[in-house]
Formats: C-alpha cells, sequence, structure tokens
C-alpha cells in the first residue's frame, strides 16, 4: 500500500483568528508554521485586500531576521497583487525590500520574497 502526500491550500480564516496567531508567532517564533499557514490562507482565499495585506505588511515588517515569515510576507503580497490587481505604495515598497535583502542575504530573508516580487512585477505590470 502506497501513501501519497496531498497539498492543499489552506482556507481563509476569520480575521480575528487570524490577527490572533499572526500576533502570536511574531512574538514567540514556536508559532511561525500555524502562522504561515494562516497567512497564506489569507492571502489565497480572504476576499479583504485591505486586510490580506495589511497583515502582510505587519509580518514583514515585524518578524525578525531569519524568521520564515519574512519571505512568505512577500510572496503573499505577490499572491494578493495577483487576486486584486493592487498594492497600496507601502506594500509594494515592502516587497521591493524584502526582495532586496532576499538577494544581498538568504538567510534573512528567504528567495521566496524574490518570487512574490516577480508576481508583483507581473500581475501589477511595473
Amino acid at each position: 500500500m502506497h501513501s501519497h502526500l496531498r497539498f492543499e491550500n489552506p482556507s481563509a480564516l476569520p480575521h480575528d483568528v487570524v490577527a490572533e496567531t499572526l500576533e502570536r508567532a511574531l512574538g514567540d517564533r514556536a508559532h511561525e508554521f500555524e502562522a504561515a499557514t494562516v497567512l497564506v490562507g489569507s492571502a489565497l482565499n480572504d476576499d479583504d485586500r485591505e486586510f490580506v495585506e495589511r497583515w502582510c505588511v505587519e509580518v514583514g515588517t515585524r518578524a525578525v531576521s531569519g524568521s520564515p515569515l519574512l519571505g512568505l510576507a512577500g510572496l503573499c503580497l505577490g499572491h494578493t497583487a495577483r487576486r486584486f490587481g493592487h498594492l497600496s505604495d507601502e506594500a509594494l515598497a515592502l516587497t521591493k525590500s524584502l526582495a532586496a535583502r532576499a538577494e544581498v542575504d538568504p538567510t534573512d530573508v528567504d528567495g521566496r520574497a524574490l518570487d512574490g516580487l516577480d508576481d508583483i512585477q507581473s500581475f501589477l505590470h511595473l
């Protein structure tokens, strides 16, 4: 008998749950995996662009160097740009900053930030 791994995109959760989970992870890195799942679920499935963008910016500015949440915040902003066709100037500047940090030192910000910037450039025609 073979067991197969199956990937499923996480669902969007209620905003209060998202906020609580992300705040907890920003205060304690032990909760980063759960926070990553919540952030991706919001970026892919939440219909409130401003909410998703605000939390991507919060995570991307507050997570500590080396946290996988930094690159993920950039990637999720790319998802947001793809889904909604728009990003605020603040979110765009953060994505560029995270991508630049990833190019300089991938132990600071992982390469997903570069993927996010690529998505933004593609979908927002920058």
